[in-house]
């Protein structure tokens, strides 16, 4: 039977859940959000934003666009915009870049950039109205681009289909990308995450850009645990996204992420708060008191304790039973990585070890194991 929610005090909204972040820009901004809320969190940056000074080819393709006078300009990120406006002042090419802009119709994929092109001093013609760079290309296509040249500033990760649409509409397409993805420097964690994901050992992994997701999938590949880290994420762990651009190499891997309404950090942390809430908490009455299983961890009457994957393997398990009775056979099943009966034994132990009280795992004579119901 279900506890009432007051029953079981939990402390922050996020005790006991485990959260992967994969960002490196911004990354102190959303651990601390996470942490604040009570989660343990795992950071592992899988890719990191070249710094400008390094960035030849982003120097090249802006005298490239002072040169080439666009009739139009996209503008699709407030970051993408500042570190563009940094990188032509170091080149000395800063006053020509303002002046072709003020002379381009300058086209924004959301508020942020806005914001970002009418702090560099300069007019906006038009903004999407879901921040989607394809809702930019509607409407330039809606007022003909045939024989214009449209500059692109890209955000991280090329939307080729886009660029394609103007082309074949008859635009000279100029690209820009003001950051590009370089391999992080210092120690790699990636292999930890993906062991973490893979073995369940996380409840949800964020991502903030589509090359991270790339980059993710990419060394799972390498270090062949692919097939166990998208089956995780496919049953288990969660895949949460900042928005559909990054979303699609996990929808292209066959994983359903879950993406905020608003593509924004707060937004996304919201959205991982409520739907742990939602579908990763589960609630039950024992002979002990009302019991609640979050992510990792076990709470009864306010004491909390943390279970390792093969104890809460079985645990789980046992709460889904509902009071019913499983035996050695049917619980070792459940072991990850696969399991045998001194397998089961340590498990048990440590569960039980671990438990705010070992009562809540009753031994059934020659029969098996129930929760305490």
């Amino acid at each position: 039977m279900t506890a009432p929610a007051a029953a079981v005090d939990t402390g922050p909204e996020l005790a006991g859940f485990r959260v992967g972040v994969t960002s490196d820009r911004r990354s102190a901004d959303l651990i601390a959000a996470f942490e604040r809320r009570g989660a343990d969190v795992l950071h592992a940056p899988a890719l990191q934003i070249a710094p400008v000074a390094e960035d030849v080819q982003l120097v090249a393709d802006t005298r490239a666009l002072v040169e080439a006078r666009p009739d139009v300009t996209v503008v699709t990120t407030a970051y993408g915009m500042r570190r563009w406006m940094e990188a032509a002042d170091a080149a000395g090419v800063g006053e020509d870049f303002v002046a072709r802009l003020e002379d381009s119709r300058v086209f924004v994929r959301g508020p942020k950039a806005r914001g970002a092109v009418r702090a560099a001093g300069l007019n906006d013609t038009g903004i999407a109205s879901d921040e989607r760079t394809s809702s930019v290309v509607d409407m330039l296509l809606a007022e003909g681009v045939a024989g214009t040249t449209v500059a692109v500033q890209l955000h991280g990760y090329t939307d080729s289909e886009q660029l394609d649409r103007l082309r074949d509409a008859g635009a000279t397409v100029l690209t820009v990308e003001p950051y590009r993805w370089v391999e992080p420097e210092g120690v790699d964690k990636l292999p930890r995450l993906v062991d973490a994901v893979r073995s369940r050992q996380i409840d949800v992994a964020t991502f903030t850009s589509a090359p991270a997701v790339d980059a993710f999938l990419g060394r799972a590949a390498a270090l062949g645990h692919l097939d166990g880290l998208l089956e995780a994420f496919r049953t288990d762990v969660v895949a949460a996204a900042v928005g559909p651009v990054t979303a699609g190499p996990l929808l292209a891997a066959g994983v359903e992420p879950i993406i905020p309404e608003r593509y924004r950090m707060g937004a996304l942390i919201r959205l991982v708060c409520e739907h742990l809430a939602e579908h990763h908490v589960t609630e039950v009455d024992t002979g002990l008191g009302p019991v609640q299983l979050r992510g990792r961890s076990v709470v009864l009457d306010g004491a909390q304790g943390t279970l390792a994957p093969a104890p809460l393997a079985i645990f789980r398990a046992l709460v889904a039973a509902h009071g019913g009775i499983l035996s050695r056979a049917e619980l070792i099943k459940h072991l990850p990585e696969g399991g045998n009966e001194h397998a089961l034994d340590m498990a048990m132990t440590r569960l039980r070890q671990s438990l705010p009280d070992p009562r809540l795992v009753a031994t059934v004579v020659k029969r098996g194991y129930r929760l305490e119901a």
